[in-house]
C-alpha cells in the first residue's frame, strides 16, 4: 500500500466564511485552526501547508464563557526592557475583537514557519461584511 504525500503544487485551496456570532472563542479557534492546517482533507500531510483560506465575520459577537472577560489577560512584550504589556479580554473584546480571535487561532497553529504560512490564510472582520466576494467563499457551519 502506498502512502500519499501532498506537495505545494498539487494543493487545491478553497475559501470558507465562518460566522462567529454566539460561538465560544476556544471552540471557534480550534475548528478554524484545523481547517487552516488542512486536517479536514483526506490529502493532509503534516509537513505541507494543505489548508484552506478562512474568513471569520462577526468577531465582536464571539463569546467568552465564565469570568474570562474580567480575569483573562492578553500579554505581549514590546521587545524593550520591562516591556511586558497586558490587556484584559473585556477591554480587548470591546476595542480589538478581531485581534483576540486572530491570536486565539494563531496560538493553535504550529510554532514554526509552516504555522506562520497557515496564519496568513486567515482573515478576521468585526462586522458581517468582508471584501473577499471575488473568491466566491462557501459558508461553513461549524456548530
Amino acid at each position: 500500500m502506498k502512502t500519499y504525500m501532498a506537495n505545494a503544487q498539487t494543493v487545491e485551496r478553497k475559501w470558507y466564511v465562518v460566522d462567529a456570532d454566539g460561538v465560544p472563542l476556544g471552540r471557534l479557534a480550534s475548528k478554524v485552526a484545523a481547517i487552516l492546517r488542512g486536517k479536514n482533507k483526506p490529502t493532509f500531510t503534516p509537513n505541507v501547508d494543505t489548508g484552506d483560506f478562512v474568513i471569520i465575520i462577526n468577531s465582536d459577537k464571539v463569546l467568552l464563557t465564565g469570568k474570562k472577560l474580567e480575569t483573562k489577560y492578553y500579554r505581549y512584550h514590546t521587545g524593550y526592557i520591562g516591556g511586558l504589556k497586558e490587556i484584559s479580554y473585556g477591554k480587548m473584546m470591546a476595542e480589538r475583537s478581531d485581534l483576540a480571535v486572530y491570536e486565539a487561532v494563531r496560538g493553535m497553529l504550529p510554532k514554526n514557519s509552516l504555522g506562520r504560512a497557515m496564519a496568513k490564510k486567515l482573515r478576521v472582520y468585526k462586522g458581517p461584511e468582508h471584501n473577499h466576494a471575488a473568491q466566491k467563499p462557501e459558508t461553513l457551519k461549524l456548530f
